[in-house]
C-alpha cells in the first residue's frame, strides 16, 4: 500500500495502512528518531478514552454553582447535540452576566500541528467572533519567566531562539558546556511543527570525543545523556541562581573578569558586582554562602569557577539549547 509522508511534533515519518493498523516508518534522514513516533499507531488501534461528551452529574442536575460533590461526582454521557447546546447556553449566560472579562479562553495548543488546526487559535477566534472578547493568558510555562526577563537583559526571546548557537558549532568549538537544568534528549524530541532531524545525541557524542567537557547542573542525573560523557553536579532544586552568583563572585574576587569587555558591552555590572560582594547588606554571595543553599561543596564551586576562566564556555539554562539544530545560525 502507498506510504504517505507526514510530520508531527515528534518528527517526520512515513505512514501506511496495514489492515486495521497504522504502520509508521521514521524519516530515513533522521539519525535519531524519537521513540514517541511508535505511539502513533494507537490512534487507530485503540478507541478514545472518552468516546462521548461527558457532563458532571451535579452540574447537569443542578446547574452552575458551589457543589460539595465536585471532585467526587460521577459523569453522565450525553449526545454531541446536547453537549453543544449546554456549552452554548453556558457561554451565553456568563457572557451576558459578566461580559468578556468573565470568560477565559484557555488551551495550550499542543494537541495538533499546524496553525489551522491549532486549538488555541481556534478557541480565540471563536470567542472573539461570537462573544466579542475574552481573557487570555500570555507567555507559557515552557519558557517560564525567560520571555519576560530576557528583553531587559539580552533581547527579544524570539530573536534569541532563532539565532541560537548551532549544535555543529558546539561540537566543533566549545571547550566547556555548563548546562543548568541539564540537556535531556526528551526536550528535543518534541517541537511545534516537528523536527526532521534529531541531531543532539550525535553532536554531543562528537563534542565529547573532541574533548568538550559537559557539566550538568540538575537534581536529576538522567538530564545528561551518556553520549556526553559528562559530569553531574547535583543541586538542590530552585538554587541555580545562588550557584551562578557564587561563580561570578569567585571570578570577580580573583580578578578573572574582563573589565574592558564588561564596561563596553554590558550595563549594570557595577551594581551587580556590589551585590555579589555584599557592599550594601554585608552578605557576600560567595562559595560558602552558596554551598549552604545548593548542597554543593564550596571548594567544588571555587574550582568550577576557575576551570571556566580562559576557556570557550557555553552556558545553557533549562532546555533552551535543545532547540539548537544542525545548520541553524
Amino acid at each position: 500500500m502507498t506510504e504517505s509522508m507526514h510530520s508531527a511534533h515528534w518528527g517526520a515519518f512515513r505512514a501506511r495502512r496495514d489492515g486495521d493498523r497504522l504502520a509508521i516508518t521514521p524519516f530515513s534522514g533522521d539519525p535519531d528518531p524519537s521513540p514517541l513516533l511508535g505511539n502513533l499507531h494507537n490512534a487507530l488501534a485503540h478507541s478514545a478514552r472518552v468516546s462521548r461528551p461527558m457532563v458532571r452529574r451535579g452540574w447537569l442536575e443542578n446547574g452552575p454553582g458551589a457543589d460539595p460533590r465536585r471532585g467526587q461526582d460521577s459523569y453522565v454521557a450525553v449526545s454531541w447535540e446536547e453537549a453543544y447546546a449546554l456549552v452554548a447556553q453556558e457561554l451565553r449566560r456568563v457572557g451576558e452576566r459578566y461580559g468578556p472579562a468573565g470568560i477565559f479562553g484557555g488551551s495550550y495548543g499542543w494537541s495538533s500541528a499546524g496553525r489551522f488546526h491549532h486549538a488555541q487559535s481556534q478557541v480565540h477566534r471563536f470567542l472573539n467572533t461570537v462573544l466579542g472578547g475574552y481573557v487570555r493568558s500570555v507567555n507559557s510555562y515552557s519558557s517560564g519567566a525567560a520571555s519576560v526577563l530576557l528583553p531587559h537583559i539580552v533581547g527579544d526571546m524570539n530573536e534569541i531562539a532563532r539565532r541560537g548557537v548551532s549544535w555543529e558549532t558546539i561540537a566543533e568549538h566549545s571547550e566547556v558546556v555548563l548546562a543548568f537544568g541539564g540537556l535531556a534528549l526528551k526536550n528535543s524530541q518534541v517541537a511545534s511543527g516537528g523536527l526532521s532531524e534529531h541531531t543532539e545525541r550525535g553532536f554531543m557524542q562528537r563534542a565529547a570525543r573532541r574533548g568538550t567537557r559537559f557539566i550538568s547542573v540538575s537534581p536529576l542525573k538522567s538530564d545528561l545523556p551518556d553520549e556526553a560523557d559528562g559530569e553531574w553536579l547535583s543541586i538542590i532544586p530552585g538554587t541555580d541562581a545562588a550557584l551562578m552568583l557564587a561563580l561570578l563572585h569567585e571570578l570577580t574576587t580573583q580578578g578573572l573578569t574582563d573589565d574592558d569587555f564588561l564596561a563596553r558591552y554590558t550595563h549594570g555590572w557595577p551594581a551587580l558586582s556590589a551585590y555579589l560582594l555584599g557592599e550594601e547588606d554585608g552578605v557576600a554571595r560567595d562559595a560558602d554562602w552558596a554551598a549552604e543553599r545548593c548542597g554543593v561543596p564550596a571548594a567544588q564551586i571555587r574550582t568550577l569557577a576557575r576551570d571556566l576562566h580562559g576557556r570557550r564556555v557555553l552556558i545553557t539554562v533549562a532546555h533552551a539549547l535543545q532547540r539548537a539544530q544542525h545548520g541553524e545560525q
